[in-house]
């Protein structure tokens, strides 16, 4: 191969690269902006207590607190919510999760 095939060839590499790089910041970026509308949604339908709780447990378990945070903002979007959720709301909410969660284990004997 001569010098310029080869800088061809390495061109043709760094702009695809650097068009991958590009998508990848895009995509993050929408991530970024999703998280960034679902913490405004949040703020909204919490008090300060229930979002520190709904904080704590995100720490802890990452997936039920994704879980409750689907189902808070799906509660907000159809209008179900009438104010503001507070901890003990939170609480009941993640107890009824939490007992459902617990009648799919499986026993073993």
């Amino acid at each position: 191969m001569s010098d310029d095939e080869l800088d061809a060839i390495r061109q043709r590499k760094l702009a695809e690269l650097q068009q991958q790089a590009a998508q990848e910041r895009a995509v993050e970026g929408q991530a970024a902006e999703a998280q960034a509308q679902k913490e405004a949604i949040l703020r909204q339908i919490l008090t300060p207590e229930a979002r520190q709780r709904l904080t704590n447990i995100r720490m802890v378990k990452p997936q039920m607190a994704e879980q409750i945070e689907v189902q808070l903002i799906q509660l907000a979007g159809s209008g179900r919510l009438r104010s503001r959720i507070t901890d003990e709301q939170l609480k009941s909410l993640l107890l009824q999760i939490q007992g459902r969660e617990r009648e799919r284990k499986v026993k073993f004997r």
